[in-house]
């Protein structure tokens, strides 16, 4: 096997093992309570405070304002997140978990995404901008799409566990 053949193959096997990862902590927590870990990661970081602005809870998560907001109406959708009114701005709207989210949050598993973004801040800051640039500059190699990214595996149920779609 060649220097190349063998620095591919670390790369893809890193990569295999965080989707691997990523998916399985997914499909625990849809088995356990029914929602995407892109959803509980999202309850995980408004369980944190007491109320967030949508910008808020996207930088949190370290993901776009608009992927996060798709998360986010599936979670007020269910009950588990409420929009409210700033206190201190009434034009600012925020976001806070219900009782019935808060409940759930805290029964709920840890999602694989915060140990990934642990796990990232944790590089020193050459690596994290090193890593950053080879993965966009492999995204733009394969012609993928600029648009920004949904958070990992949103594509699962939008319901609590036992509950049916209305």
């Amino acid at each position: 096997m060649s220097a190349t053949d063998h620095e591919t193959t670390v790369v893809l096997d890193g990569l295999r093992r965080l989707v691997k990862e990523l998916r399985e902590s997914s499909r625990e927590a849809e088995h356990q309570v029914g929602l995407s870990a892109a959803q509980l990661f999202v309850l995980e970081v408004l369980g944190a405070q007491s109320s967030l602005s949508l910008s808020e809870v996207a930088a949190r998560t370290h993901t776009h304002q608009s992927s996060v907001s798709v998360v986010v109406s599936r979670l007020v959708k269910a009950r588990l997140v409420r929009r409210v009114r700033s206190p201190d701005d009434g034009r600012r709207l925020e976001l806070a978990l219900t009782a019935k989210g808060r409940t759930l949050q805290e029964k709920a598993p840890h999602v694989a995404q915060k140990r990934l973004v642990t796990a990232v801040q944790l590089l020193p800051r050459e690596q994290r901008r090193a890593l950053g640039e080879g993965l966009a500059q492999v995204a733009q190699l394969m012609a993928l799409s600029d648009s920004p990214a949904p958070m990992f595996f949103d594509d699962s149920p939008t319901t609590v566990k036992g509950k049916k779609p209305r």
